[in-house]
C-alpha cells in the first residue's frame, strides 16, 4: 500500500484502506466476531508491514477492548508517530448517567480522556462523533473539537453517520468562525448500498470534507461467499438475500471472474475509486483475509467492468435529485453549449512509500 491521499482539506495523508478495529477483543456488543489480542496482532502487523496507517476505533468498541489491545499493538511495535490514529465517541459507557453518552461536550472531553488512557497516547490524530444523537447543538460539538485541538488533545475533528444538513452546517459553522474544520465523514457505503451519492458526496467534495466508506463489502455479503443457490453463512446467516443484492452478486462475481481477482477485492476497488472517497475502512478475520482485501488496490477496474457494475446496483435516485441528472440539465442549458464545472472528484495528490 504505498498511496497515500490528503484528508478532505487538509494537510494529513492517509492510506486508500483503514484498518477497522470493531473485532478486536472479546467483551461487549461486537463480541461474537471478536478475536483476542494474539489473534489481532497478526492482522495489524500485515496492516502496518504493508504501509498501512490510517486506524479505525472508537470507545464503544468490544466495551473498550479494541482500544486497549490496540494501544498494547502500537506500544509493541513502537510506530505510533507514523499512524493516523482515529477515535470515535457517543454511545453510551454508563446508561446510569445521562451525561454519560451523546455528543455534548461534557460528555465529549470525558469520553476522549479515557480513549487515550485505554490507547496509551496522549492525543489522537482524528477524533469523530460517532453517530448523530439528534438533541446536541452542532455549535457545541465543533467549539468543543476546536477546544480539544487548541489542548493538543487531537489534531483533526470529523463526522460519522450525521445527516448531511448536519455536516454541512458544521463546516461552514467551523469556517464562519475560524474554527476547527472537519476534514473526515465516515459513512456506510457499497456496491448495494449507494445512498450517500445524491447528497453526501457532492456535500462533502464541496466543503472539502473526505469521506472514509465503512462496510465496503456489505458486511460480507460481497466479499465472494454468497452466491446463488448457497446458503448464507457466518454474520448473515439466515439472511435471505433480495433480488437486487441478488443481481449485483452476478455482476460483481462475472467481473472478477474475468479479471481473475476474488470478488471482494473487486468491490473494495470499486468503492475507494468512487467520487468523493479518500478511503474505505476494512477489517478481516485474519491477517491472510486482511493481505488478500489489501490487494484491492493493485489493479485499476476497467471502464467497461465499472459501467456493469454501477448499472447492476443502480440505486432509485429520490425524485427530487432525479432533476440534477445530466438529462435534465438539458432543460437548463441550450443543447450544443459546452457549459461545465471542473471534473467531479476527490482531489487526491499522490504520495510515494519511499518519500515517508
Amino acid at each position: 500500500m504505498n498511496h497515500y491521499y490528503l484528508l478532505g482539506r487538509s494537510g494529513l495523508r492517509v492510506s486508500r484502506l483503514a484498518l477497522g478495529t470493531m473485532n478486536f477483543g472479546v467483551d461487549g456488543f461486537h463480541a461474537a466476531y471478536g478475536k483476542t489480542e494474539e489473534e489481532a496482532e497478526p492482522i495489524f502487523r500485515e496492516y502496518v508491514d504493508n504501509g498501512g496507517n490510517l486506524i479505525d476505533t472508537a470507545d464503544f468498541y468490544t466495551a473498550g477492548e479494541s482500544e486497549r489491545i490496540l494501544g498494547r499493538l502500537i506500544a509493541r511495535a513502537g510506530n505510533r508517530e507514523r499512524l493516523v490514529l482515529t477515535g470515535k465517541f457517543t454511545n453510551t459507557i454508563d446508561p446510569s448517567d445521562p451525561n454519560a453518552s451523546g455528543n455534548g461536550r461534557k460528555h465529549i472531553v470525558r469520553a476522549l480522556d479515557a480513549s487515550l488512557k485505554r490507547l496509551g497516547t496522549d492525543y489522537l490524530d482524528l477524533y469523530l462523533l460517532h453517530t448523530w444523537d439528534r438533541i446536541t447543538p452542532v455549535e457545541e460539538v465543533v467549539q468543543t473539537f476546536d477546544d480539544l485541538v487548541r489542548a493538543g488533545k487531537i489534531r483533526y475533528a470529523g463526522l460519522s453517520d450525521t445527516p448531511a444538513w448536519y455536516a454541512a452546517r458544521a463546516q461552514t459553522y467551523a469556517e464562519a468562525h475560524a474554527l476547527t474544520p472537519m476534514v473526515n465523514l465516515q459513512l456506510p457505503y457499497a456496491l448495494n448500498n449507494r445512498g450517500i451519492e445524491p447528497e453526501f458526496a457532492p456535500m462533502a467534495q464541496t466543503l472539502g470534507i473526505g469521506i472514509t466508506a465503512w462496510s465496503p463489502l456489505a458486511g460480507g455479503l460481497l466479499s465472494g461467499k454468497y452466491r446463488a443457490g448457497a446458503p448464507a453463512e457466518g454474520r448473515l446467516a439466515g439472511t435471505e438475500i433480495s433480488a437486487r443484492d441478488q443481481k449485483i452478486i452476478d455482476a460483481l462475481d462475472g467481473v472478477a471472474t474475468e479479471l481473475g481477482r476474488p470478488m471482494a477485492q473487486v468491490a473494495i476497488n470499486w468503492t475507494v475509486t468512487q467520487p468523493g472517497i479518500a478511503s474505505a475502512i476494512v477489517g478481516a478475520s485474519s491477517a491472510a483475509q486482511l493481505k488478500s482485501n489489501m490487494a484491492a488496490l493493485d489493479f485499476e477496474l476497467p471502464d467497461d467492468a465499472r459501467k456493469r457494475l454501477d448499472e447492476a446496483s443502480a440505486p432509485e435516485t429520490p425524485a427530487l435529485y432525479s432533476m440534477f441528472t445530466p438529462e435534465y440539465q438539458s432543460w437548463i442549458v441550450s443543447p450544443g453549449l459546452a457549459i461545465g464545472d471542473k471534473p467531479a472528484g476527490y482531489a487526491r495528490p499522490v504520495l510515494n512509500a519511499a518519500a515517508r
